[in-house]
């Protein structure tokens, strides 16, 4: 059996794994609150993994490696510096407080729906902007992974990029349609041990490729800037850049969008048990720790395997492809090697589908819980409830693919815009929703449209002035979306004592 047929079989096997499953939980599915959130019943290992698959994307197996390939330690570094504390703070801060929160909240199974019952928005104007907002950003995101499952099929085999495309999208739509909050949180579970398995592989073969740890670690000492932090390996130069304070600053800001990220938090609202809420966080913070320390020497490891001339060197975004690179030479040398690349590159496809399930079902719930039932008052069945729960996730999956038709989409660009927009939109809100008493509904108003509005005037207008100005648009707007709420929550009337009493139960439950 050839090599290629080994990977195609089992990526096969992988991908009718993730369906069999989403049959299995669908049977599990009693109302709309188990399809959105799997009825809080997710263990605190499951938590854990399906939040960090559902964050990590492909990114993890490709972007990350790809920066570290090219540029060295200072830019991926940083970045994953920044997503590692934000991810430990998430879990420290937010986690605990939103799922009593959230459940205190009239049961609240949605983001939008939190924030309408924290600050008793009766008119739903906190659940229509909330909702319209996760629409915005997440069609375009789950697109994006549609479509870089299309450029690793059609990279791999050939494949038309558009059949390659759509027939991913159908399997992510299957499993995450039949099975719900639970069958995409099980998925991801599994998918982070498939991403994990992939990352190690790779790391191992491409140590023993190169000759031993010793000689990446020569390459890379002979590169300048390239092990430093402080300093970036420039590829046209040859020469190291300083890595400026405030480009530090900049980049350590990717860890601010955990606090705003619909599909993260949903995992903490779905916990089984708060008390356990402790054991998810340090499952989940040393994952993503090692997790990104290896993608990161692994693009170390590929560069030293390009100046060994055992791969091709890469420039530009082709950068992001070393991982498959590394597996392709890998399952060259024998049946059980390729076996083993298979399986990287379903590790590729984990990043990829663990993500987009967890969008379909928030962008799915923002529509039809949200939207339809929460702001036009349409009354439902439980059982039309759920058939229109998935009908409307289907079309929303369509209007990715339609989005992810030009195969010269960026990815990463839509990725990064994204997770700015959902940071400085809900992240201020969230953290001063579990957080500040004196907070109100005019406030979190404020918040999330300044900062919304800030990401897009950043972004296509301010960055564009260069110099000081060129920073990921994250931080300024987060920063924006902060002061709003602020000053609107203190020249507006103070929250009714319902609300304050609400606030200070929690606040004790939580501290129990």
């Amino acid at each position: 059996m050839g090599s290629i047929t080994v990977i195609l079989v089992t990526i096969v096997a992988y991908m009718l794994m993730m369906v069999i499953i989403g049959a299995t939980y669908s049977k599990k599915n009693k109302d709309v609150g188990d399809f959105y959130l799997g009825g809080r019943k997710l263990g605190p290992l499951v938590s854990a993994m399906s939040a960090e698959a559902s964050d990590m994307s492909s990114w993890l197996l490709m972007g990350l490696p790809g920066v570290a390939y090219l540029t060295g330690g200072a830019e991926a570094g940083w970045t994953a510096i920044g997503l590692a504390i934000g991810t430990y703070l998430n879990w420290l801060l937010v986690a605990k407080k939103l799922r009593v929160y959230s459940e205190k909240c009239n049961n609240s199974i949605t983001i939008p729906d939190f924030f309408s019952n924290r600050y008793r928005d009766d008119k739903k104007i906190l659940t229509l902007i909330s909702a319209v907002i996760i629409l915005v950003f997440f069609v375009p995101y789950t697109g994006s992974g549609f479509a870089a499952c299309g450029k690793l099929f059609s990279t791999l085999f050939g494949w038309d990029y558009h059949i390659a495309m759509v027939a991913s999208a159908v399997i992510i739509i299957l499993y995450t349609c039949l099975g719900g909050f639970l069958a995409a949180s099980f998925t991801d579970f599994i998918q982070s041990a498939v991403m994990t398995l992939a990352l190690v592989s790779i790391v191992g073969f491409g140590i023993y490729s190169a000759g031993g740890i010793g000689n990446v670690i020569d390459n890379a000492n002979n590169l300048a800037g390239y092990f430093s932090l402080a300093r970036i390996h420039n590829t046209e130069t040859l020469m190291a850049d300083k890595y400026s304070l405030l480009t530090i600053a900049s980049t350590l800001a990717w860890g601010l969008g955990y606090f705003g990220m619909p599909h993260i938090l949903l995992r903490f609202m779905a916990a089984k048990d708060k008390n356990k809420i402790k054991t998810s966080r340090r499952i989940a913070s040393i994952w993503v720790v090692i997790s990104m320390g290896i993608a990161i020497f692994i693009g170390f490891i590929g560069n030293a395997l390009s100046a060994q001339g055992v791969i091709e060197p890469l420039a530009g975004s082709d950068s992001e492809k070393i991982i498959i690179k590394i597996a392709m030479f890998m399952s060259e040398k024998n049946v059980l090697l390729a076996l083993v690349a298979g399986l990287v590159f379903a590790g590729i496809l984990a990043c990829t589908m663990s993500t987009a399930d967890s969008q379909l079902l928030a962008a799915s719930s923002s529509m039809s819980e949200n939207i339809l039932k929460g702001v036009f008052k349409i009354k439902m069945s439980d059982k039309l409830s759920m058939i229109i729960a998935r009908a409307v996730l289907v079309v929303i999956a369509v209007l990715g693919v339609v989005i992810a038709w030009n195969p010269d989409s960026s990815v990463f660009r839509v990725v990064s815009f994204a997770w700015a927009g959902f940071g400085a939109t809900f992240g201020p809100v969230m953290l001063t929703a579990l957080f500040w008493k004196r907070s109100n509904k005019y406030g979190a108003i404020a918040g999330m449209i300044s900062g919304g509005v800030m990401v897009f005037l950043w972004k296509f207008v301010i960055s564009r002035l260069g110099g000081a100005f060129a920073i990921y648009e994250l931080l300024p707007a987060f920063i924006v979306g902060l002061i709003a709420i602020v000053v609107v929550s203190l020249v507006t009337k103070a929250p009714d004592s319902e609300i304050t009493d609400e606030f200070d139960a929690v606040a004790k439950e939580v501290k129990e």
